[in-house]
């Protein structure tokens, strides 16, 4: 079917339920989007979906006035994707929000993590409205299950921490992830053959996980603590050629973390078409946005909640 026959289905579509009120409420219009799809707006501040957000959290008061959404009125898609963002959604913050609440994946990938921990962090996932939640494989199902209906993704990381298994296990430990409920897969390289110079398993290695993970957002964890300013060079240029979304400095179990220098560099190698998610020894605000300066799109920590109300959560890699 062509797209004129599809945006025509559309606008037939969209005459009807204006035509039969099927979803008129107060103040309410429908729109078509770019792929043809029917929405309902405003798809903030309707009498329905403002008594839904309250019964999630009484301090929600997202509206036109918002300081922390209208903004985002101000530019068109083009102009924010420009800017270096790779997400943007109408937040629906409590007092406690922040500008970086968006772009944090929540993390807890403690081997001794238990089912009330996942929970909570689950919990605080939505209250904060984080980009995402980061478990291990085995927790997949359950997140996936706590946030069902929110906004909130559900990531998990595969070949963690330590890259050395093969394509084919790392292939299938995606597919299994994706399976249970996974939304974002962040992939460990084989850093043993980046630094021996065996950049053709490497390749084939991303390779291997971006076919199994089509349709899904896909990190490349490079754990740059290992590794030389040509081997980030290298592993940033392959993650770009295999077709990954992202490349990440650390898996928080390495050596250090995320440092502005790698950022920068990193940004630089995948230019701005690309996201860069920084992770490892994020732990406060004032670093947060340091690695944001720095090029960076996602943070990955598990000291999000501190970073977003403005605290300092002290020691801790991840």
């Amino acid at each position: 079917m062509r797209d004129e026959e599809i945006k025509k289905i559309a606008q037939e579509v969209a005459k009807i339920l204006k035509e039969e009120r099927k979803f008129k409420m107060p103040g309410d219009s429908v729109n078509i989007g770019t792929a043809g799809k029917v929405f309902r707006n405003p798809l903030v501040n309707s009498q329905q979906n403002q008594k839904q957000k309250n019964d999630i959290c009484e301090e929600n008061t997202c509206g036109p006035n918002c300081k922390s959404c209208s903004p985002q009125g101000k530019f068109s898609a083009s102009e924010v994707k420009q800017m270096g963002a790779d997400r943007i959604s109408f937040c629906n913050p409590g007092s406690d929000c922040s500008q970086f609440a968006s772009m944090i994946d929540h993390t807890l990938l403690k081997a001794n993590a238990t089912q009330e921990e996942i929970g909570k962090l689950c919990q605080e996932a939505r209250q904060y409205n984080f980009a995402s939640v980061c478990v291990n494989p085995a927790y997949v199902s359950l997140a996936s299950r706590l946030l069902k209906g929110s906004n909130v993704k559900v990531c998990t990381v595969i070949g963690f921490p330590l890259g050395s298994t093969t394509p084919t296990v790392k292939a299938i430990e995606a597919r299994d992830a994706i399976a249970a409920g996974a939304d974002e897969i962040d992939m460990v390289i084989n850093i043993g053959a980046l630094k021996s110079g065996n950049d053709q398993l490497v390749l084939e290695d991303i390779k291997a996980v971006r076919e199994a993970t089509r349709g899904k957002i896909l990190k490349v964890i490079i754990e740059t603590a290992y590794l030389t300013r040509d081997e980030k060079i290298r592993a940033c240029k392959m993650s770009k050629e295999a077709g990954a979304d992202f490349v990440k400095t650390s898996t928080g179990f390495g050596p250090h973390g995320a440092t502005v220098e790698d950022v920068k560099l990193m940004r630089e190698v995948v230019g701005p078409d690309m996201g860069v998610k920084a992770s490892g020894g994020i732990r406060d605000s004032k670093t947060a946005s340091e690695m944001v300066k720095a090029g960076a799109t996602r943070l990955g920590t598990s000291a999000s909640v501190a970073i977003v109300t403005g605290k300092d959560a002290g020691g801790g890699k991840y």
